[in-house]
């Protein structure tokens, strides 16, 4: 506590947030358990679970087991005392989630918003927000917006520093300030890809999991890293840009400005145009053939025609699976992580494909580190994004010891 200042409302406003964080973490505390953990005297701990209590934060509930004496009444935290809203962005849709404080992320709206330039899809996301406010206001208040977004973040100020699959529009956009200047609440951001990795850690197969990385296989290809439970950030937040490894020297152009990157080889509209190339050479009894129309494929059409042994579409995520397996070769050998889990919009199709990225990455990666790390498919199911939004605002809300959030009105 050397470098905190010696103000009284700091001092107690970092008191109580541990208090939360803790009720948070074990579930059923009594005061003198409190006390014992954080070395507060009784009266300080009575003054603040007073105060929590009266704020509703707090809730008494029973009788705990007695060490001796009278029994200690058991606080926990209140779930239904206010929520976080999580949103994930793409180019054409947003899906945005809610959370209350007890980690329940559950699905609101997936709706399909024009994201391809700020002014516009700024004001359509912020309709987006108000509507599920209105549709929730009997649920507590709302604390803050977390929101995973598709590209680099600048870290300290909530700024994009820009996305290749949204556009150049994007490139310097403050839009954690726009947001907030719009809906009056904290608004927190994080790549995508950290996000869903934030999701795993929270929610998933894996929550006990203390270093993970995930990859999002999807409109782009990027990863999230979990080091020690924190998302590791990289100097200004940009880590984790693995869809920009060149797998094939002057290969396809990549939006970044490069040729070969695993992007512009394996990410869906990079398949997608493959596809549409190559039709006119497929032999005419191929499946994918049937799904063509108008000379276009969609990546649910190139999934379900990879099903069948032997076809075009089959051959083509056998090579897309063996590339990302080179890129999660490279991650397993630069982090040594516990576990690698494979999502994103191509999870369906990233499932058929694992024997052939575990064979990749076996293959590529140091022998002792590959042994050491799994390699698993999301558990999520798509839900990852607005998870890992929801679980960013509850971190940081609870966290934060310079922040008002759960201790100010506010209102969308």
């Amino acid at each position: 506590m050397a470098n905190i200042p010696a103000n009284s409302k700091l001092i107690k406003k970092l008191n109580r947030m541990n208090v939360l964080n803790i009720l948070k973490r074990r579930g059923s505390v009594s005061r003198q358990e409190l006390a014992a953990i954080t070395g507060l005297t009784g009266p300080a701990i009575t003054g603040i679970v007073k105060e929590l209590l009266q704020l509703g934060f707090v809730k008494e509930t029973g009788l705990g087991r007695s060490q001796g004496g009278r029994k200690p009444i058991q606080l926990e935290i209140n779930p239904e005392a206010g929520y976080v809203f999580g949103a994930e962005v793409t180019r054409q849709e947003v899906s945005l989630g809610m959370a209350n404080l007890a980690d329940d992320p559950v699905l609101l709206q997936r709706r399909a918003v024009d994201m391809s330039g700020p002014r516009a899809g700024v004001e359509n996301f912020v309709r987006m927000i108000g509507s599920a406010a209105r549709m929730v206001e009997r649920k507590g208040r709302l604390l803050a917006l977390g929101v995973a977004f598709p590209g680099l973040i600048d870290a300290a100020d909530g700024t994009v520093k820009r996305s290749v699959n949204l556009g150049r529009a994007w490139d310097g956009y403050a839009i954690c300030a726009a947001l907030e200047d719009e809906l009056g609440v904290k608004v927190f951001i994080e790549n995508n890809s950290n996000a869903a990795a934030l999701a795993e850690s929270w929610f998933g197969d894996v929550a006990d999991c203390r270093d993970l990385v995930y990859v999002n296989w999807g409109e782009g290809i990027s990863a999230g890293l979990i080091a020690d439970e924190r998302i590791l950030q990289g100097h200004r937040g940009y880590c984790g840009e693995i869809g920009h490894i060149v797998i094939q020297e002057g290969g396809p152009l990549c939006n970044c400005g490069n040729r070969g990157c695993l992007e512009a080889i394996c990410a869906i509209p990079a398949l997608e145009r493959k596809v549409a190339g190559e039709l006119s050479y497929i032999p005419a009894d191929d499946p994918v053939k049937a799904r063509a129309a108008g000379g276009r494929v969609s990546i649910e059409d190139i999934v379900d025609c990879a099903a069948v042994e032997g076809s075009y579409c089959a051959e083509l995520m056998r090579q897309a699976a063996r590339y990302v397996g080179f890129a999660v070769a490279d991650i397993v050998n630069i982090l040594n992580p516990q576990v690698v889990i494979l999502g994103g919009r191509m999870t369906r199709a990233a499932g058929p494909a694992l024997p052939v990225i575990e064979e990749t990455v076996r293959g590529h990666a140091f022998p002792e580190v590959a042994a050491a790390t799994e390699l698993r498919i999301s558990s999520l199911d798509g839900r990852a994004g607005f998870a890992g939004a929801c679980a960013l605002a509850l971190r940081e809300t609870l966290e934060s010891s310079a922040s008002d959030l759960l201790f100010s009105h506010r209102t969308v």
